[in-house]
């Protein structure tokens, strides 16, 4: 099995994600199943059909948090040894070469990754084109909307 890159606070996410899923989504997804079945004939029966269609959702995105976390590398950034080199789980400052605009990201799993949240997969071309970069590089990035030259201002394991 491939172990697949997560950091410690996005595995914590999914721990309560399927902790909530388990101890309340799970048992009221039940409760409305046999309420539902109360009501009678179970082919006409929206209700139920709603519900049993809930629990199928529920129990897959349960199997799938278990079999994530059951193949995850848990990496915690805050104890590695800074060196200034962008690696994952790092939050590196980058400053676009041409406009000067500064952004921040912190280079995540692909589970964790979300732009607005400034969360970057470790597979996006931006991070892929970081990594290894040290404080001081400019880089030239091949992104979806051209190629980008940044320099990499600022390395941080928070």
């Amino acid at each position: 099995m491939q172990r697949v890159p997560m950091t410690a606070a996005g595995a914590q996410a999914l721990r309560e994600e399927l902790d909530k899923l388990k101890r309340e989504d799970r048992p009221r997804i039940s409760a409305a199943i046999a309420d539902a079945r109360e009501h009678g004939d179970l082919k006409e029966n929206a209700e139920y059909h709603a519900a049993r269609e809930q629990q199928g959702f529920c129990e897959g995105r349960i199997n799938e948090i278990e079999a994530k976390l059951g193949a995850a590398q848990i990496i915690d950034i805050t104890q590695i040894e800074n060196t200034g080199k962008v690696i994952f789980g790092t939050t590196v400052t980058i400053i676009d070469v041409d406009t000067d605009e500064e952004k921040v990201y912190q280079i995540v799993g692909d589970d964790e990754a979300n732009i607005k949240q400034g969360k970057l997969s470790v597979n996006s071309p931006i991070a892929r084109g970081l990594i290894g970069r040290e404080e001081g590089d400019v880089v030239q990035i091949d992104t979806p909307g051209g190629t980008r030259e940044y320099e990499v201002d600022k390395v941080e394991h928070i």
